[in-house]
């Protein structure tokens, strides 16, 4: 579209839209290209007035170009774009009809009025803004001026009021300024202070790491460092503190300064200690305590190679009953003279002495040859103890039993170690007293062994691990099988299948023998009932059970067996309780009571072991039993061939007199064939052993291929 189509409005439009695209480029504004040709648009309206004036006014031109600054066309090139665009376009758009010799004339004193005003109005912003500038910077001088002012005042403050001292000094360790606190924690002038160097305050506690890490940072190799230090008051005393050193840099980061923060933490110190001292010492005897002795066991242990210990635990002998008859004041007396000679004892380096509570006391050496100090170490305790004790105007002897551990560091844990002492200071006290004895592995091992089952066996029965064998017993003269024995068993659940001998005097121990005894007969007796369902054409099987000394004083052992064969269905005539000759030596008429009267119901009583006892033969008459089981001894002599002719007679003569008496006589043991005929021989009525069978499950009893003893 040519500029001869538009009217005069869009001309002029067409001018600032091409004024404002030549200089928009080139602008600092922050309007939009159209936002910015409408700052234009009046700008142009007034260059074309004056272009088409009767009589031209620079002013208005210079103004125009005054009004380029205002609207953020600063930059020269804004001024070149502006002065091509009205050269170029300006008597094209608004020069209407005039002659356009005298138009262009015009625009030419137009462009030099517009960039007169121009330059003069940049000038003049230009010092405005100077002017501004040089203003901004003397305020802001006074501002920082102040705040230093300010600063300086807050940081004396803060460095003479701080209740932790505080101290600067040079790289070199030059004390140069140091707060009130400080002065008053170390007890000095501030003159005094300062003539010493940092290097000087030293304290034999100072570990090496602590001036290592000073070494590092007046190097500049770390910023700060913290650590607990002690330091010597003029008066001797020690100040301890918390120290923080910091590194101060100048404006380059060159190391310029240090900064120590102290805090006094003596007094703190103290009553850590004292504390401590209370934790790990017996509040009666003053010796460390158990906390402490184990914190010097597990050092011990963890020491390097070619590291020994000996450890020595003592259990006094009869304190019990001193305490009990002269009074537990009479008892620490005596505890706190026993702790001092024992502490007379472990004076070495490397050893000591503590008290674990009670009447028990262990001593500690460590080195490269304890083998031979530990030995001489309870010596000398066993010594100790020789002198009798005074107590309010008695003499009284006490003794001890010790139990000593000794070997390598590295090995056991300080739990390990103390057990095994426990277990072997109470091998000493079972053998008397009075002594000390050695740890020995596979005798801690049996200890251990027994207290584990000792702790399981209350629960086992109710978790059914307890299990039954029979083994069989046969008759001598035809080989037929005529009852059984009841044998007990326990399937532990890591140890396996334990026989009785490993856990009847455990339970015996424990009281558990009653109620494990009457379980073994109750089963017992149920599997004779379902023998004879099975095999009643033979005849009823006799079922032997044992009986445990503990067993005859319970005053339920008559009631229980009555109830149980009643509740099986069964005779009393097929149950055999099996005593032990030595649990009837000496027995009064009560122990004997319920056994006559078990024996009067139709109960058999075998005296068990029966040779072993030296009880008096005479004594067989008033025993309610009816049957004697000679001991496995008598029997291994017959083993081999021939048989040692005493033993015949010794066993030819108990068969006579058990016959004589009416009691028959079983033989336990038998291994071989020669064994069973030599027994039938003298006389013996029925046998059992491993000849016959092995003890095994009930299905068996009737499955085994018995030899005929006669055979």
């Amino acid at each position: 579209m040519s500029a001869e189509q538009d009217g005069p409005e869009d001309r002029l439009r067409r001018f600032a839209t091409i004024w404002s695209r030549a200089v928009f480029p080139v602008t600092s504004t922050s309007a939009t290209r159209p936002e910015f040709e409408e700052q234009l648009l009046p700008l142009a309206r007034r260059l074309s007035e004056a272009l088409s004036a009767r009589i031209f006014d620079a002013d208005e031109a210079r103004a125009v170009g005054a009004a380029l600054v205002d609207a953020h066309c600063t930059d020269p090139d804004a001024l070149t774009c502006t002065l091509d665009c009205v050269e170029a376009y300006l008597v094209l758009y608004c020069g209407a009809d005039g002659v356009q010799e005298d138009l262009r004339a015009r625009a030419a004193r137009i462009q030099h009025a517009m960039a007169a005003g121009f330059a003069t109005a940049l000038r003049e912003r230009t010092l405005a803004e100077q002017e501004a500038i040089a203003q901004a910077a003397l305020r802001a001088q006074g501002v920082v001026a102040q705040a230093l002012h300010a600063s300086e005042a807050r940081f004396r403050a803060v460095f003479e009021g701080a209740a932790i001292g505080i101290g600067i000094a040079d790289l070199d360790g030059h004390v140069l300024q140091v707060n009130g606190a400080l002065l008053r924690m170390f007890g000095l002038s501030d003159q005094a202070l300062r003539s010493r160097r940092v290097q000087e305050w030293t304290h034999p506690d100072d570990g090496p790491q602590i001036w290592r890490l000073y070494d590092e940072l007046v190097r500049g190799e770390r910023e700060h460092y913290h650590v607990e230090k002690a330091f010597y008051r003029p008066d001797g005393t020690v100040l301890w503190t918390n120290l923080t050193v910091s590194l101060l840099r100048d404006a380059d980061g060159n190391p310029q300064y240090q900064l120590a923060l102290m805090e006094d933490t003596t007094e703190r110190r103290l009553l850590n200690l004292r504390l401590r001292y209370e934790a790990t010492h017996d509040a009666l005897t003053g010796l460390p305590n158990r906390t402490f002795f184990f914190e010097r066991l597990e050092k011990a242990l963890g020491a390097g190679p070619g590291q020994r210990f000996g450890l020595c635990y003592l259990d006094l002998d009869g304190f019990k009953t001193i305490n009990d008859s002269l009074g537990h004041a009479a008892g620490d007396r005596l505890l706190v003279e026993i702790a001092d000679r024992l502490q007379s004892c472990a004076t070495a380096p490397g050893e000591m002495v503590a008290r674990l509570g009670g009447d028990e006391f262990v001593a500690l050496t460590t080195g490269p040859d304890t083998q031979h100090e530990v030995d001489e170490l309870a010596a000398r305790i066993m010594n100790a103890l020789l002198a009798p004790v005074g107590i309010d105007g008695r003499e009284l002897t006490v003794r001890g039993s010790i139990g000593i551990v000794e070997g390598p560091a590295g090995e056991h844990s300080p739990a390990e170690v103390l057990r095994s002492a426990d277990i072997t200071m109470y091998r000493a006290k079972s053998a008397g007293g009075n002594r000390f004895e050695l740890a020995d592995a596979e005798a801690d091992a049996r200890a251990i062994t027994r207290h584990g089952l000792t702790t399981a066996l209350p629960t086992a029965l109710d978790r059914g691990e307890f299990f039954i064998e029979y083994q069989p017993l046969v008759h001598l003269g035809d080989g037929s099988v005529r009852g059984a024995e009841a044998l007990v068993r326990w399937l532990h659940p890591q140890h396996g299948v334990l026989g009785p001998d490993q856990f009847i005097p455990l339970a015996e121990h424990t009281g558990l023998i009653v109620p494990l005894g009457r379980w073994v007969l109750e089963q017992s007796v149920r599997q004779a009932r379902a023998w004879q369902e099975r095999h009643d054409e033979a005849g009823p099987l006799r079922i032997n059970v044992n009986l445990s000394p503990c067993q005859l004083t319970h005053p339920g052992l008559v009631q229980d067996t009555v109830d149980i064969l009643e509740r099986a269905g069964v005779q009393p005539d097929v149950l055999c309780l099996e005593v032990t000759e030595s649990a009837l030596i000496g027995a009064d008429d009560d122990l004997l009571k319920p056994l006559r009267q078990l024996a009067e119901m139709g109960v058999d009583i075998a005296l068990d072991d029966f040779g072993t006892g030296y009880s008096n033969l005479a004594n067989l008459r008033r025993l309610p039993v009816s049957i004697l089981k000679l001991d496995r001894s008598f029997t291994q002599s017959m083993q081999q061939f021939p048989a040692d002719p005493v033993d015949l007679k010794i066993v030819e003569g108990i068969v006579s007199l058990a016959h004589g008496l009416n009691l028959a006589v079983t033989v336990e043991g038998v291994e071989t064939g020669a064994q069973a005929e030599q027994l039938r021989i003298l006389g013996c009525d029925t046998a059992q052993g491993w000849y016959y069978a092995r003890p095994g499950p009930p299905e068996r009893l009737h499955e085994l291929a018995l030899v005929d003893a006669t055979g």
